[in-house]
This record gives C-alpha cells, sequence and structure tokens, in this order.
C-alpha cells in the first residue's frame, strides 16, 4: 500500500470528490469512486465522501494499493520526439500520436516525460511524481506542442500563466462537413459524460469551456480550421466540434465516420497543437514555437485534397 498526500489544485477546486480525485491520480471516475468507498481517501483523518466537495489547497491523502498505483516515469529511448526549444528552465517538445504526457492508471505506453529522461533531459521535481514538471497536457491522440518546466521557479510560473489563460495556445484540426460559419467562437460548459468515464461531453453543469475556431481551407467533406484556446478542458476541442455535429476526422470516439478515418489513413484524431507561445516564466521574454504537421496528418491532409 502507497500513502501519498495531493493538495488540490485550483482547477478541481468545487469539484465532488470522485470527479477531482479522478483529475488528481488519473484514473476513471469510477476507479475513484472505488478508492473513496474503500476508506482510502481522507483529509486530516476524516473519510471523504464522493459527493463532497474539494476546494483549492486541501490536502487530500491517498492510500493506493500497488497493483493500481500510478507508476513514475521510466527509461523510453524508442520514442522519437524532437526537442523544440530548451533551457536551464524548460523544454519545448513536438508531442508524436502514441505518447501520453504523463504516466496514470491505467497506461502502459510511452509518456513525454519518460521520453525526455532517455535524452537526459532533466525536469523538475514539482509536482505529483508520475507528472513532475508537467504543466499542460495533450491526448494521446494528438500531436504537436507542449512545454514541461525542467526548474521549481519556472513550473510555478507556468503553472500560474496556464491558470490565466496567457500562453498562446493555437491548434490546426481538421472537421467533418463544413462549419456554418467561417469564423466563430464556441462557448459551452464541459463535463465528465455522464455514461463513460472516459469521455466528456457539454451539459449545462460543465466547467466553463471556450474555443475559438477560423476556416483555413475547405476540403471535399472536411474543413482544416485554425483553433484558439481561451480555455484548457479535456478533449475541449473534440467535444465542441462534435457538439456543432462536426467531429473531427478519425475522433471514433466523438462520433467521426470510421469510414471516411480509414480512407485517409488515420486511427486517431486529426488534431495538432501547432504553436505555443507563453512568456518566459524567468526572463519575461515572449517564446513561441511552430511545429510542421506529423506525416500521418500531412497524408490524410493531401488524400483529402485529391
Amino acid at each position: 500500500m502507497t500513502a501519498r498526500v495531493f493538495p488540490v489544485p485550483t482547477s478541481s477546486s468545487g469539484d465532488r470528490a470522485d470527479i477531482a480525485l479522478a483529475g488528481m491520480l488519473g484514473v476513471s471516475r469510477s476507479a475513484a469512486s472505488d478508492l473513496i468507498a474503500s476508506g482510502a481517501v481522507t483529509i486530516a483523518g476524516r473519510d471523504v465522501a464522493k459527493s463532497q466537495r474539494l476546494f483549492a489547497g486541501t490536502r487530500v491523502e491517498v492510500v493506493v494499493p500497488e497493483a493500481s498505483a500510478v507508476r513514475e516515469p521510466e527509461l523510453e529511448p524508442e520514442v522519437q520526439m524532437d526537442i523544440m526549444y530548451q533551457d536551464d528552465d524548460v523544454v519545448i517538445v513536438d508531442k508524436p500520436v502514441g505518447v501520453a504526457a504523463h504516466a496514470s492508471a491505467g497506461w502502459t505506453g510511452p509518456t513525454v516525460l519518460g521520453a525526455l529522461l532517455a535524452q537526459g533531459v532533466t525536469v523538475t521535481t514539482s509536482g505529483a511524481p508520475e507528472r513532475r514538471g508537467i504543466v499542460q497536457r495533450l491526448d494521446v491522440g494528438t500531436s504537436g506542442l507542449m512545454v514541461v518546466a525542467k526548474s521549481e521557479s519556472a513550473y510555478t510560473g507556468l503553472k500560474q500563466a496556464f491558470r490565466d489563460r496567457t500562453p498562446k495556445k493555437i491548434y490546426h484540426a481538421v472537421c467533418q462537413g463544413y462549419p456554418e460559419h467561417m469564423t466563430g467562437t464556441i462557448d459551452a460548459p464541459i463535463g465528465r459524460h455522464p455514461t463513460n468515464d472516459w469521455k466528456f461531453t457539454v451539459r449545462a453543469d460543465g466547467r466553463a469551456s471556450v474555443t475559438h475556431y477560423e476556416v483555413m481551407e475547405m476540403l471535399p467533406s472536411a474543413t482544416l480550421c485554425e483553433v484558439r484556446l481561451e480555455t484548457g478542458r479535456t478533449h475541449q476541442i473534440r467535444v465542441h466540434f462534435a457538439a456543432l455535429r462536426h467531429p473531427l476526422l478519425g475522433d471514433i470516439t466523438y462520433g467521426a465516420d470510421p469510414v471516411l478515418a480509414e480512407s485517409v489513413g488515420l486511427a486517431h484524431q486529426w488534431l495538432h497543437s501547432q504553436t505555443l507561445g507563453f512568456t518566459h516564466p524567468i526572463t519575461g521574454v515572449w517564446t513561441e514555437v511552430s511545429s510542421e504537421y506529423p506525416a500521418d496528418l500531412a497524408a490524410a491532409l493531401e488524400i483529402l485534397r485529391g
């Protein structure tokens, strides 16, 4: 058995205990509920109820069985991950599809932290052991740019910047069909799906979520869009475009056409973190990097154009 203490992050403040714990541990909501029901989750020595609201800064103690404990980063030399920018405090990587930002319960594949470890990059010890240095995340099936903190002061500064929504985050996405407007804003709250712990959906009691998009290119049966995130909810772009009834190409989880996905050779969503910019947490200098499409997304785009 492993006992660990987690401070409730600002992003989970006000959430039910089962929802907050799921996010903090990187597990499903049902797994978090099971931990709570077993008496493994306490605050100041008192058992937590799954419907109890948790607030930022509260220290939650969790006793996790070893079998389900989240693994720490492991050396993963086989992962080819380009480093786009690096100094003593931050590193910006171009994450490939199939790599998770960090380890989580149930994930046995490669991680960004493991790949950095293999490349000799040391990150800060700030944060939970399995996700130290992580200040933002990309889905396993999403490629592109993300920043990791190498120093403790950079970790603190970047976490605050992402809470304040000051970084510049531009994604390129291909959605099925044609959005009604050439530019638009999707302002719809997002919460966990009521029947699927691994999905999210637009729901009235969800958390405020705002996505801006602009059409870049009209393609046969699909549209290439530039997407800017005002907030950073899990699966935000995927959920918002699915809510417009224009799911991302290849995103079968959120309703994309599997036949169309197969025809362009995609087994994941067409979504790429193309530009990332932020005020450097130490130097104060604006730092911005852009990324080219990976081969599978570029090939799918050419098939659509053809």
